[in-house]
């Protein structure tokens, strides 16, 4: 049964925070707000709850999960970034973007497109995943929340916990987030490509 922690979105309760991130810390999964949609997320360490994390959400080893780090002061310990690459990243972050880039060997490989050797990273614009991210002092694996075999992520957190309360140990109910997944450009290429159009503002970036 999954630990439920309703929060304020601006002024979130330390003391609840603090009991998602020991929820995290040992292993569970949780579902957190974000400036996109609610995302699946797990303890960067943990082998385990990663996998359980795929199978919550129905994906195999090839869908790229997504590093969510707190700023671009976590990103380079998980990924290689050259000037002009940073240059994109500070323009778009915090907000509503995930960049595939080149992993470095800090990413545990579970976590990393098998074949290509690359990740997604983000920073989200919430004060409710910030200050849980700051908690925890490092980046969380995370997927949107989208449920098996459906197209639309889930925005209620009511509706969240009825539906994956026997399958993840804490939902953080902050309210309703966006509807829409972020905006992904990949920089691994001489030229960043517009892989999917969300709620980030490809224009920010110079693309779309």
């Amino acid at each position: 049964m999954s630990q439920y922690f309703e929060v304020h979105p601006d002024n979130p309760q330390q003391r609840l925070l603090k009991q998602a991130a020991q929820i995290l810390h040992s292993g569970g999964v949780a579902a957190v707000p974000t400036d996109s949609s609610y995302a699946f997320v797990c303890h960067l360490d943990d082998k385990a709850a990663a996998e359980s994390l795929r199978r919550i959400r129905g994906v195999d080893e090839k869908h790229h999960l997504t590093l969510l780090c707190r700023d671009l002061s976590e990103l380079a310990s998980y990924a290689r970034v050259d000037n002009r690459q940073y240059r994109m990243l500070k323009a778009a972050t915090p907000g509503p973007f995930t960049f595939i880039l080149e992993a470095t060997k800090e990413v545990p490989r579970r976590v990393s497109h098998p074949s290509r050797r690359t990740i997604g990273l983000r920073v989200p614009d919430h004060r409710v995943t910030q200050e849980l991210l700051a908690i925890l002092g490092q980046p969380l694996i995370a997927t949107t929340l989208i449920p098996p075999g459906e197209a639309e992520p889930m925005n209620d957190p009511h509706e969240i916990r009825e539906r994956f309360q026997k399958v993840i140990q804490a939902v953080v109910d902050a309210g309703a987030c966006p509807m829409e997944p972020t905006t992904v450009v990949d920089l691994t290429a001489d030229e960043p490509v517009l892989v999917r159009e969300g709620r980030g503002d490809p224009a920010v970036l110079g693309l779309g």
